[in-house]
């Protein structure tokens, strides 16, 4: 048991990082290797690759995802914001590069190739963007003189312009979406909601009329029973969790991922449907749901600005990416990609999940408040340490 009167980083950090947060996420790291085990062998054998391949691969991700995620905890609010501007800058541009030196799957470029090592820049783009906007609305908030409105209005463009010509719809939304939830928190006006709300609308209008991949999968979710690849997999998921019942078929007994070819990643979800029922999937979606409140909670009480819209933000990042792999799981919006946070299999997704919720736990760690620096008794001498 750590004591609290040592005085070391470690110490300092155990009794100040946010626990409900921490063991959520330890939760689902290991959840994610457990039902790994249920929706990856499939794939592996059917690539002729060893049954345990991508579990493998998962848990050497995870020692790492497990050392980024508690080393970035221990970051200040300063250092947050300079990490993330490193990160911001660093992956902007390869995902810029992806433009010109991708591979080209399924008609878009979204990974490099880096030393022989595949990465999604675009999943490392996600946090860095939140916090320099979280960053950008907080100023406005202490400092009336500064153009920090247009700094986060041009940091959106900059970034979903890239996104949207790899192209991938799904990170752009995304983003978009955490970034007006923001703008809202920052106390928008209601004609702003009105406005971002058309403007939306009319660029998902504009994508489904003038970008051929776009329109494709709108149309094939709209009118079902035209066949295809995404409209198999989307109704092969919602099969996998209606025939696993209330309780599952037991693992390792599930049929419908013998066939689904994304089982281990967009598609973990109808996996654990099927083997583990409907309650463990509404114990996955409750952790999900305890860290979106939780970091909302303590954005709500935090006193000081950035780390209140950092920690808002990145909640919400969180939650959203799990909602819409969940929704695409249960057939209620078009296949997006997207991975279910510490679930799904994918080494960029790892990391870069890691990043962010190391961020969230460095900008949700109790600090003192300047209520409490004022009430010290007079003639206190703080001591450096």
């Amino acid at each position: 048991m750590v004591s609290r009167a040592e005085r070391s980083a470690v110490n300092e950090w155990w009794w100040t990082i946010d626990r409900w947060l921490l063991f959520s996420f330890l939760a689902l790291m290991l959840l994610g290797i457990v039902f790994g085990l249920a929706g990856s062998p499939p794939v592996a054998n059917r690539l002729g690759l060893s049954t345990f391949h991508f579990v493998n691969r998962q848990a050497v991700f995870l020692v790492l995802a497990v050392a980024v995620m508690v080393g970035v905890s221990f970051l200040d609010l300063r250092h947050v914001r300079r990490v993330a501007l490193v990160l911001f800058v660093v992956s902007l541009a390869l995902v810029i590069a992806t433009l010109f030196f991708g591979a080209e799957v399924k008609g878009a470029r979204r990974w490099l190739s880096i030393a022989g090592i595949s990465i999604q820049p675009s999943e490392f783009l996600k946090p860095a963007f939140v916090v320099l906007a979280a960053w950008a609305f907080s100023e406005k908030a202490m400092r009336a003189d500064m153009p920090s409105t247009s700094v986060a209005f041009l940091l959106l463009p900059l970034v979903i312009v890239p996104l949207i010509l790899q192209p991938d719809f799904g990170q752009t939304m995304l983003i978009a979406a955490v970034w007006c939830g923001l703008f809202f928190l920052a106390g928008l006006h209601l004609l702003w909601v009105v406005g971002l709300g058309g403007l939306g609308a009319l660029g998902l209008l504009l994508a489904y009329r003038f970008l051929p991949h776009v329109t494709a999968r709108i149309d094939k979710f709209l009118n079902k029973g035209n066949g295809g690849q995404g409209e198999f997999q989307s109704e092969m998921a919602r099969d996998s969790l209606l025939s696993g019942g209330l309780f599952g078929k037991g693992p390792g007994e599930g049929t419908v991922k013998r066939i689904l070819p994304d089982s281990h990643t967009d598609y973990i979800f109808a996996v654990i449907g099927e083997e583990f029922g409907l309650i463990v999937c509404l114990i996955v979606v409750g952790i999900f749901a305890l860290v979106v409140l939780r970091a909302l909670t303590v954005a709500y009480r935090n006193e000081e600005p950035f780390a209140r819209f950092a920690a808002a933000g990145l909640g919400m990042l969180f939650g959203l990416q799990a909602s819409i792999n969940i929704a695409v799981n249960l057939d209620l919006i078009p296949p997006k990609g997207m991975t279910l946070p510490f679930i799904s299999y994918g080494g960029s997704s790892l990391i870069s999940l890691a990043l962010s919720t190391g961020f969230l736990l460095a900008v949700t760690r109790r600090r003192p408040t300047a209520s409490v620096i004022h009430r010290a008794p007079a003639g206190f001498v703080p001591v450096p340490v």
